[in-house]
């Protein structure tokens, strides 16, 4: 995805999850990133972008695969461009609510399954039957963080990759968090993903591809092989 194509591809998002936001009760989107997708500050925004930008140019370069699973799908941003690469493409999170609230102002692509993690565990899905598993910004959030990495891992063919973001929670992030508003503060995250590379790496061989940014590591993307 050229920088044309992903600048339509946000802008078409950004101006979905505004609306959903305009509409819904105060606070009910923040879980999805909804205020960070659509922040009025453009460095946060950018943040939030290029985070999934980064992903992206990742992903293409797997591509193509047979199926591929979003662990955490949120407000399902990245899965229009998921559903491109692959031909079945499996999105879960624990509340849909955000998915089925964008889902009612933009189609989304026929070879394309939603599942409600309340009613169906990760254990339930076929072992090793994802070439590509993304877990963005969720692991954080997981009270059981050994359990989810095995079952994610089982669920992977041999040679499949998972793909996953989250927040280094130092004093930088934290700091800017405070700074973005009242809807990013407050602590709701587990862990740091410092603690998710490391007890991955346990398990999988992990492939670093970026930290944002470098100079004030806020967020970090990795990669890890089955």
């Amino acid at each position: 995805m050229n920088r044309a194509q992903f600048n339509a591809y946000k802008s078409e998002f950004r101006g979905v999850i505004r609306q959903v936001l305009s509409e819904s009760e105060g606070g009910r989107m923040d879980e999805a990133a909804f205020p960070a997708y659509s922040h009025p500050n453009p460095l946060i925004s950018r943040l939030f972008w290029q985070r999934l930008r980064v992903v992206m140019d990742y992903i293409e370069k797997l591509a193509p695969c047979s199926h591929a699973l979003d662990f955490g799908c949120g407000s399902g941003v990245i899965l229009p461009f998921l559903s491109t690469l692959s031909q079945h493409v499996t999105a879960m999170d624990v509340d849909l609510v955000p998915f089925e609230r964008i889902r009612q102002l933009r189609p989304f692509p026929p070879n394309l399954e939603v599942l409600d993690a309340r009613q169906q565990r990760l254990q339930d899905l076929p072992r090793a039957s994802f070439d590509l598993i993304v877990a963005l910004d969720v692991l954080e959030h997981v009270e059981n963080l050994p359990d989810t990495l095995a079952d994610l891992h089982a669920l992977l063919r041999p040679g499949g990759q998972i793909v996953i973001s989250g927040p280094t929670e130092n004093f930088l992030y934290r700091l800017g968090r405070a700074l973005a508003g009242p809807e990013y503060s407050g602590s709701y995250h587990e862990r740091g993903i410092s603690e998710v590379r490391m007890q991955l790496a346990e398990r999988m061989q992990v492939i670093p591809i970026a930290t944002l940014y470098w100079s004030f590591p806020l967020f970090d993307i990795f990669a890890a092989r089955s």
